[in-house]
């Protein structure tokens, strides 16, 4: 049993290098966390830039590979309305430019059940897996801006 133990090690170890390697090839670009929930499973949300005044998101979407923008990247936004429901008329699709840029304008997200204002983000990108993320604004802010870096998809 212990030689599968070490075997295992030194899997993991090689694999954890090789990613290393890939980070390292990209300085100043590690990949953003998820935090791996959100209201997704409800299909896409519409295609459009905006759901109402208020608030504008930016943001730029890389790749951790090579720090490189991420054309036509997808990003599904979904934030709450007042009664802390998410439903469709307050979520939204947009695609990412060829630099990987992207705009989103809502209205500043609600606060409720004393979980603060936040948006939920999926963001699906060319051959990256894909990332859920949560953006909290800052107090009463009516621009925030994301730098979000995706891990390449393992061939």
């Amino acid at each position: 049993m212990g030689w599968l133990r070490g075997a295992l090690a030194a899997v993991v170890s090689v694999w954890a290098l090789s990613f290393a390697g890939t980070a390292a090839g990209a300085p100043g670009c590690p990949p953003t966390l998820a935090d791996g929930f959100g209201p997704f499973g409800r299909g896409s949300p519409p295609v459009r830039a905006s759901i109402g005044k208020g608030h504008v998101l930016t943001g730029v979407i890389l790749s951790a590979l090579n720090c490189k923008p991420i054309a036509r990247a997808r990003v599904e936004l979904w934030q709450s309305n007042a009664k802390g429901r998410y439903v469709r008329a307050t979520s939204a699709t947009v695609l990412a430019d060829r630099s990987g840029r992207f705009r989103f304008e809502g209205p500043y997200p609600p606060s409720y059940e004393g979980r603060p204002p936040h948006i939920h983000l999926r963001v699906v990108g060319p051959a990256h897996e894909i990332l859920l993320f949560r953006y909290e604004p800052a107090p009463g802010a009516r621009r925030g801006a994301v730098r979000l870096v995706l891990v390449p998809q393992a061939v």
